[in-house]
């Protein structure tokens, strides 16, 4: 059996914002932008791995929700709890630095982790973490 990873997805509250987080920010490629009754769907990606891609989708678009789960959605996201991603690079430093200077809020400068990792912490726009982990 051959199982990859294709897409995951993350919540957003404001699309323009996240596309210069994930974009400007982070570098990512904007690989699609989809519009529908006033609601947009983002898929950004590394340039280098065509296949693998993050969703940022409107958090509350089921309709299956509720009014009270949809509030429950907002305030998980302004606390920065409802949605996460961890992502690698192998030069920490120098990506913490970008990130810092382009006014990403930093949750956690780069740390050697007692379980065997060296990471760092940021929040993206809609409050989701953003762990980024040194490749080894």
């Amino acid at each position: 059996m051959n199982i990859t990873i294709h897409a995951s997805y993350l919540p957003h509250n404001d699309p323009d914002a996240a596309i210069a987080f994930y974009r400007d920010t982070l570098g990512f490629e904007v690989r699609n932008d989809v519009g529908y009754q006033g609601m947009r769907w983002i898929t950004v990606g590394p340039p280098d791995q065509p296949g693998t891609s993050i969703v940022l989708h409107p958090p509350a678009a089921d309709p299956g929700i509720t009014e009270e789960e949809r509030r429950t959605i907002t305030e998980m996201m302004a606390k920065g709890t409802y949605g996460g991603i961890n992502l690698a690079t192998a030069d920490l430093d120098a990506t913490f630095e970008r990130l810092q200077a382009g006014d990403a809020e930093v949750v956690q400068e780069p740390t050697d982790q007692p379980y065997g990792v060296r990471d760092c912490a940021f929040r993206d726009p809609s409050g989701n973490m953003v762990r980024i982990q040194e490749l080894r």
